[in-house]
């Protein structure tokens, strides 16, 4: 049996709101409500494949030498297991790793694989102190709209499939504000998927640096597939 995100994320809900409903009805039909929910999320967790929740192992030096640290969570300040990253390995899931705490700074989006320095996922340097494992809630679908303008204004291009080159495609160099309609993507600030690096995930961005950018110089995005 196949399980989407969603479903994840529905039977967690009807799991906590259990709790909710416990002031409310009986306390031994609700206990039976509680172990059968709970059973239903235990069966979801066992049927879920291997990989779901998504694992990586940030090494402080290169080729996978030195202090460790094994994630399998998003982490908003990862400065407590290590002081610098120079190697990663991604076991399973996609993550996008943030230069700064908070989710800030530098993005970098890894894939599954073997990094032995920086400068395989296009480090601008070693420093890693936050990261995030990207969930597949997105379906099997991507749609992405960019703008000329900010708050969604000019002229609009939309894209349902990987891109090399911005300006061959679409004659534009800049973009001004986004909309992700379906799926997850990796926007570069260069051509042929190099530079600066952005996530984005669905959603509106009414200015570029909604995605995290200090321009709207664009080059070329992709889908992101992986997780």
């Amino acid at each position: 049996m196949e399980f989407s995100q969603h479903d994840f994320y529905y039977l967690h809900l009807r799991f906590s709101c259990c709790d909710v409903k416990m002031s409310c009805v009986k306390k031994t039909s609700c206990w039976a409500l509680h172990v059968f929910l709970w059973c239903e999320l235990t069966f979801y967790i066992q049927a879920l494949p291997e990989g779901t929740y998504g694992k990586i192992v940030f090494f402080e030096d290169k080729n996978f030498q030195g202090r460790s640290y094994e994630c399998s969570t998003d982490c908003p300040d990862l400065r407590s297991y290590f002081s610098h990253c120079n190697s990663v390995k991604v076991e399973s899931g996609c993550w996008v790793l943030y230069e700064l705490t908070n989710y800030t700074g530098y993005q970098y989006i890894l894939s599954p694989g073997e990094y032995p320095d920086h400068q395989q996922w296009m480090g601008f340097n070693d420093s890693i102190k936050s990261c995030r494992c990207i969930k597949n809630v997105y379906g099997k679908s991507w749609k992405i709209r960019f703008y000329e303008k900010q708050d969604f204004g000019g002229q609009a291009v939309e894209c349902v499939e990987d891109c090399p080159s911005i300006y061959e495609a679409f004659k534009f160099r800049e973009f001004y504000s986004c909309v992700v309609m379906d799926g997850a993507w990796v926007l570069y600030e260069q051509p042929n998927y190099h530079g600066h690096q952005y996530f984005l995930e669905r959603g509106e961005y009414p200015s570029y640096t909604d995605w995290g950018a200090t321009s709207p110089a664009v080059g070329s995005f992709r889908m992101i597939k992986e997780f």
